[in-house]
């Protein structure tokens, strides 16, 4: 092979390294496949749970109660026909050993039933169970999110000290176990272990991921495309996890959609040694504004406070709703996952479209409209009789929800280059933390809320919530600048702080005595 060939592969390499777009490829692949596994569970363990500890005690009590009895004489049979002739309690779906010795009793009249007749065949019993189970699937699913709440933001710090490559590969590694761990957990104490993993390795990839976008896209306007297509990705995870699981436990078992997973995750690792070099250090060339600083920015946690409350609709969904449809409309296990179809086919399309429309109209009136549209599709979910019911109430919930985060995320970036330095682990970390929020506390508030008054009165919490926080969204319409950032910042959007004024500001708009007066002092 002659040396220029064989350079090809290391030129290639070195082209990828330093380009922006396969960066974007690698963030939205890391949060393709965290999505998928964050979703991938919901229609798996509520009906695991139901049919290894639930369906698991029953039938064993029914073995012990049922289990034949040892071979009798003839004179016990006779006198187990007398019992059999004398009580009215029937065995249904089975025939009695008197049957097999005596013909006539066989044709006798089936005695009807004295209890109450039963459930459709496809509703499970155990409404107790069900009603704890709610509780215990929640606690399960926010696990993960609460212990990525706690890593977040030493993750953010570890950014800015080593930079972003090596963070997300160690996100990598600890996504892999996590995955093979749930493909191999039988009970549920492994299932929360391997669950709370997972929120270790979200938090590196989730920071990390986001953080480098923000940094290898300088350009607001650029930045806003990168992330709703990053953000994408992560609608990608949620589209196709809750119905690949639902399908792949359904017709081939539990292990299979994890085993999956993990193959796809090995694929991530391998491009992301290829790509980001991840035993790379590379700090931060300037020290990053400080977290609890950033926490004190009110524009910050007006925006944080919009991711964390329209998602906490969606999060409280997940371990209440496919229960609540165990309950009242008898669904099988394949429709439990594909009943957030919908939320996730419409939450691709908003984030992707209003990655690009939302910097025209207004990313605050984005947000504004979004938080709006969920809160009034969550209080129509409970109205749902049957799947078909839930597909628009899901529908709008899932593109409002891209709105409010295809908005959002990079106004936070928008926010740091504004009002701090433009270093963005830290607020990334931010965003990340106020996401986890509304998955921590949304699945383990939404199953007691569920056994205390009900899944529609959740509903109407929820909607009323975000009802009620979007009017706050319009104070990141114009949010002021820090004086000493305007000299080095071109605004897309107009801004006119108080002491900062131009010569055509003066022109356009009439003078006022201070105006005159500021404008001698400045001659």
């Amino acid at each position: 092979m002659p040396p220029a060939a064989e350079g090809v592969p290391w030129r290639w390499l070195a082209a990828g390294r330093v380009s922006r777009r396969l960066v974007l490829v690698v963030v939205f692949v890391a949060l393709l496949l965290d999505n998928m596994l964050l979703t991938v569970v919901v229609p798996i363990v509520p009906t695991f749970l139901y049919t290894t500890e639930y369906e698991g005690s029953n039938s064993s009590v029914d073995s012990a109660q049922t289990e034949p009895a040892p071979p009798a004489s003839k004179a016990s049979l006779f006198s187990s026909m007398f019992y059999f002739d004398n009580t009215t309690v029937t065995v249904s779906g089975s025939t009695s050993a008197v049957e097999l010795v005596n013909g006539t009793e066989s044709s006798r009249p089936p005695q009807p039933p004295t209890s109450s007749p039963p459930l459709p065949s496809s509703c499970l019993e155990g409404e107790e169970f069900l009603a704890k189970e709610n509780v215990r699937v929640g606690l399960l699913f926010a696990s993960k999110a609460l212990v990525q709440l706690v890593v977040n933001p030493s993750v953010g710090l570890l950014t800015n000290r080593i930079g972003y490559h090596i963070p997300m590969f160690i996100g990598f590694i600890i996504m892999f176990l996590s995955t093979v761990m749930f493909a191999f957990s039988g009970t549920y104490t492994l299932l929360f272990i391997a669950r709370a993993l997972q929120g270790v390795g979200s938090s590196f990839s989730s920071v990390a991921g986001l953080g480098m976008l923000a940094s290898v896209y300088t350009d607001d306007f650029e930045r806003g495309n990168a992330m709703g297509i990053a953000l994408g990705g992560l609608a990608l995870g949620v589209l196709i996890g809750a119905p690949f699981g639902s399908v792949m436990y359904e017709f081939v078992g539990k292990a299979s959609p994890f085993l999956v997973l993990a193959f796809l995750a090995l694929l991530d690792g391998a491009l992301q040694l290829c790509i980001l070099q991840p035993s790379k250090v590379s700090p931060e060339s300037t020290k990053g504004t400080p977290v609890f600083t950033l926490l004190r920015d009110p524009y910050i946690l007006v925006a944080a406070g919009a991711l964390c409350f329209s998602n906490m609709g969606v999060a409280m969904l997940e371990p209440t709703l496919p229960i609540w449809m165990m309950q009242t409309m008898c669904s099988p296990k394949w429709q439990l996952g594909m009943a957030f179809l919908p939320a996730s086919i419409s939450y691709l399309i908003g984030t992707n479209l209003f990655g690009i429309l939302a910097n025209k109209m207004g990313r605050w009136l984005c947000s504004l409209i979004g938080m709006a549209v969920v809160g009034i599709s969550l209080l129509c979910v409970p109205l749902a009789k049957n799947i078909y019911g839930l597909i628009g109430p899901n529908g709008g919930l899932g593109f409002a929800i891209g709105m409010v985060d295809s908005s959002m995320m990079p106004i936070m970036g928008y926010l740091v280059d504004l009002r701090h330095t433009s270093v963005y682990g830290n607020v990334y970390a931010i965003a990340d933390v106020a996401f986890c929020m509304g998955f921590a506390i949304g699945p383990s508030t939404g199953g007691a809320i569920v056994r205390a008054i009900g899944f529609p009165w959740l509903m109407v919490i929820i909607g009323v919530i975000n009802i009620t926080y979007a009017p706050l969204c319009w104070y990141l319409r114009n949010p002021p600048a820090k004086e000493e950032k305007i000299a080095i910042l071109s605004q897309e959007c107009p801004m006119q702080p108080k002491n900062y004024t131009t010569q055509k500001t003066l022109r356009d708009f009439p003078l006022t005595d201070d105006s005159d007066v500021e404008a001698e002092n400045a001659e």
